[in-house]
């Protein structure tokens, strides 16, 4: 269920605020946006093909991860080309869809995450780092985001870029306190 409604919650945001301004999140998913905007392959897909590498490391190191993110990376993949057509759903100007986006996709990953699956990518990287070194996943995909963010700025231009930063900052807050939060049993 955390998958399904994990991935739901991150497609929706992906496709319902952020595409339509050009906006990216961090990570594979943000990676995939600039694959998307720059070269028209869907992001879903492109999520998929750049989270390989990630899938063959971790097949070897912890199978665990490996099988909890693949169901995660398929499910968010196929969700994200599916809903696409929420892309001309919602329209509200760049500032609630940078919170609206930021807020659901923080929601999604943190979903998951909290019941040991992700969307594999840098979230299965976050959660591995995060394991090993003690550090909250949300702190460490934030940190990932950042970097990703500097990559995309050639396509974003500044305008886009710092709203993208805003996306970034909620979706770190929000995947920090879902993660942190102990699940009820």
């Amino acid at each position: 269920m955390a998958i399904v409604f994990g991935s739901l919650m991150l497609s929706a945001g992906i496709n319902g605020f952020l595409v339509p301004h050009h906006l990216l999140d961090g990570g594979m998913i943000g990676l995939a946006l600039i694959v998307h905007y720059y070269f028209g392959i869907q992001a879903g897909l492109a999520m998929i093909l750049l989270s390989l590498p990630l899938f063959i490391y971790s097949w070897f190191k912890n199978r665990a991860y490996f099988f909890n993110s693949l169901h995660g990376l398929f499910v968010s993949s196929l969700l994200i080309d599916w809903l696409s057509p929420l892309r001309t759903f919602f329209q509200i100007s760049i500032l609630p869809s940078v919170l609206a986006g930021g807020l659901l996709i923080g929601f999604g990953i943190g979903l998951m995450l909290r019941f040991e699956t992700s969307t594999g990518g840098t979230d299965l990287l976050a959660h591995i780092i995060s394991r090993a070194v003690s550090i909250n996943a949300g702190v460490v995909i934030f940190i990932v985001d950042g970097i990703v963010i500097l990559l995309g700025y050639q396509v974003l231009g500044l305008h886009t870029f710092l709203y993208s930063c805003g996306v970034i900052t909620i979706v770190g807050a929000v995947t920090a306190i879902i993660v942190h939060r102990k699940p009820d049993r």
